[in-house]
């Protein structure tokens, strides 16, 4: 489960991808996949989650690093190079972006 703390020395990356409801939950399987057979095994992996909006038109995804060149790496990997050519077919677009946590409110 993903920790979100100021204090937490973690690479934050949030992607997020835009699909139809049609293909909504054909790319959540691949996604599912992704993170069950590979991407959680993957060095500097913490953790994880999947959200759908209402409509089925974005997925966000959120996920934590140990460091940057560890998602990094698992990117450039020739498995994931592989899953992402199909994850692009099910979605209109898709964009990782690397965020530091600067504060968190329970």
């Amino acid at each position: 489960m993903p920790k979100i703390s100021e204090e937490a020395a973690l690479q934050t990356v949030i992607t997020t991808f835009e699909m139809t409801p049609g293909t909504c939950q054909d790319l959540m399987d691949e996604l599912t996949e992704a993170y069950a057979q590979f991407i959680s095994k993957q060095p500097g992996f913490i953790a994880a989650g999947l959200h759908v909006n209402d409509a089925q038109t974005r997925i966000a995804n959120y996920s934590q690093w140990q460091r940057r060149e560890d998602f990094q790496a698992m990117l450039r990997s020739e498995e994931m190079r592989l899953r992402n050519r199909r994850i692009t077919q099910l979605c209109r677009s898709f964009e990782p972006v690397m965020y530091d946590v600067v504060a968190a409110f329970d």
